[in-house]
């Protein structure tokens, strides 16, 4: 049974608060006893989350960036994390099998039995330590998560990262980038982007790593090389089909680390969430670290 519910007020443009307070008025005998939190801040949130017994089972409103604002506090209380899917990217429960289930659908989920183990991207940089659940993005992809976070909000899923993608070409910038997995160098020169996928897809479906697995103890690195303007508009239809493997200039590779070093400062983004430059960072993955709760 669930234990409380978490509810980020702002995810989809305000859509999950409404489609929350509506499921609550239909499903009282679910909601009414169990502790009810609109998080207006991540340290509220996971005031909560410290408070309540170890496993609990926590049904999280909102969608990627919602999950990784809370997934420092789920992991230290071994939590079971319950997603109601009502963000913009919503990668995670594509991984799931969620995202296209209806409300009531992702309830019955929550409440039920099916529990599955899976992966957590742990990343450094600039001394400081973040998770990710979906996907850790250097560079290109980082400069769009930020301007996702900035799109008009008529623009939601796809098409605002469709906007975000845009936007960022008009002002293409590539990075001179040394990427590692332990002992390999995998890139060194100059690079569009480097994104360490634990989910196949990000930026509300775009598979960019198709074959990633949420629960193989590996993250999927895929690193674009460098490309001018037009190769990389010309590279979107690819991405947003998965054609753009086997490219040349892009690279797949399975890792349980990725080491990153640029020359100058690259923008860094995790799970859609912008967390600003760098020139270093390191990720691990944190095998089976979470448990969430999956249809049956």
């Amino acid at each position: 049974m669930i234990h409380a519910v978490i509810i980020n007020p702002g995810a989809g443009g305000g859509r999950a608060l409404t489609r929350m307070l509506s499921l609550k008025r239909e499903c009282p005998e679910v909601f009414d006893s169990i502790p009810w939190l609109e998080a207006e801040s991540v340290s509220e949130a996971a005031l909560l989350l410290h408070q309540l017994p170890a496993s609990s089972r926590i049904l999280v409103a909102g969608g990627d960036g919602t999950v990784n604002r809370l997934l420092g506090a789920l992991l230290a209380n071994a939590h079971q994390l319950a997603l109601m899917p009502l963000g913009n990217g919503n990668d995670l429960a594509r991984a799931l099998g969620l995202h296209r289930l209806t409300v009531r659908q992702c309830l019955a989920v929550a409440n039920g039995p099916s529990v599955r183990i899976i992966d957590v991207g742990q990343v450094w940089l600039n001394r400081s330590q973040h998770y990710f659940v979906s996907s850790l993005c250097a560079g290109f992809d980082a400069a769009i998560c930020q301007k996702v976070q900035m799109a008009p909000r008529k623009f939601r899923g796809v098409f605002r990262y469709l906007y975000a993608t845009l936007t960022a070409l008009a002002a293409l910038e590539s990075w001179d980038m040394k990427a590692s997995a332990g002992d390999q160098v995998l890139h060194e020169g100059v690079a569009l982007f480097a994104s360490t996928l634990n989910t196949p897809s990000y930026g509300a479906g775009m598979p960019a790593a198709p074959q990633a697995r949420i629960d193989d103890g590996a993250l999927d690195v895929v690193i674009a090389g460098n490309f001018n303007r037009l190769g990389a508009l010309a590279m979107l239809p690819r991405l947003l089909t998965g054609r753009h493997i086997g490219h040349p200039k892009v690279m797949v590779k399975a890792s349980q680390t990725l080491t990153l070093r640029s020359k100058r400062p690259m923008p860094v983004a995790s799970d859609g969430e912008y967390l600003g430059l760098t020139q270093s960072l390191e990720v691990v993955v944190r095998a089976g670290a979470l448990s969430v709760l999956v249809g049956g």
